[in-house]
């Protein structure tokens, strides 16, 4: 599935800048207001992503079912203003027949996207042809690149894997396997950082967040939580 990502592209919305400008933006999923729907051809089957209430709480919940479908943020930011981010999530299962190098196990409770827009200005000339083509089909430029966080369903002796589908997309496994399944867990990464350890090369300019929950590979099913991200310097 994370190939069809990578071919489309992303709206942006305004920047908005909290106190002191460290904060660029916090998501709450009080909403999805500021995010959209992503389906991909030929799967019928489509993740549910609502908000779920608990007392003054609200969560983003994840529910596939031999499904796959994502959600795309709105927003576009600068990652080299603002390259942390920080999140809280829970899975309540992995995968039995996840794997995160083989395409028929490329399925996890929960990922997080971080996509780079392509930059025709900065790209090689091979490179442009290759874009020029996908815009004629797809009326826009596809991403760069992404890198993606993930609930993996197994350990690996990498902690950064290339996707079965594309070297376009590296994993950062961040969680492997069951121990914490059931947990809210917090994690910090630096994107910027975590970009060139994967691809040896300093990314795009302009970025954005998507976030999966897909079990079509596999065949399972799977429910998550993620309860905010934040986007900050």
């Amino acid at each position: 599935m994370i190939y069809a990502l990578i071919l489309l592209g992303i709206s942006a919305v305004s920047e908005v800048h909290s106190e002191e400008g460290k904060f660029l933006f916090r998501e709450d999923f009080n909403d999805l207001d500021s995010w959209k729907p992503l389906y991909f051809p030929k799967i019928e089957n489509h993740t549910s992503y609502m908000i779920e209430s608990n007392g003054s709480e609200s969560y983003l919940k994840a529910e596939s079912n031999a499904s796959a479908s994502a959600v795309l943020s709105k927003k576009e930011f600068n990652i080299y203003r603002y390259s942390r981010m920080r999140w809280r999530w829970k899975v309540e299962n992995v995968y039995r027949n996840g794997n995160a190098k083989t395409k028929s196990g490329d399925d996890y409770p929960l990922r997080i996207y971080i996509v780079f827009k392509y930059d025709p200005d900065k790209a090689e000339f091979l490179e442009k042809l290759k874009y020029n083509a996908a815009k004629l089909i797809y009326g826009e430029y596809p991403p760069h690149s992404s890198l993606n966080y993930i609930w993996a369903n197994m350990e690996h002796g990498e902690t950064i894997i290339t996707n079965a589908y594309t070297e376009k997309a590296k994993m950062v496994l961040l969680q492997k396997g069951d121990a914490n399944v059931g947990k809210w867990l917090i994690h910090e990464v630096n994107v910027l950082e975590d970009y060139e350890d994967a691809f040896g090369e300093k990314p795009p300019r302009i970025a954005s967040i998507a976030i999966m929950n897909d079990s079509d590979n596999t065949g399972e099913k799977s429910i998550s939580y993620l309860d905010y991200i934040e986007v900050y310097r």
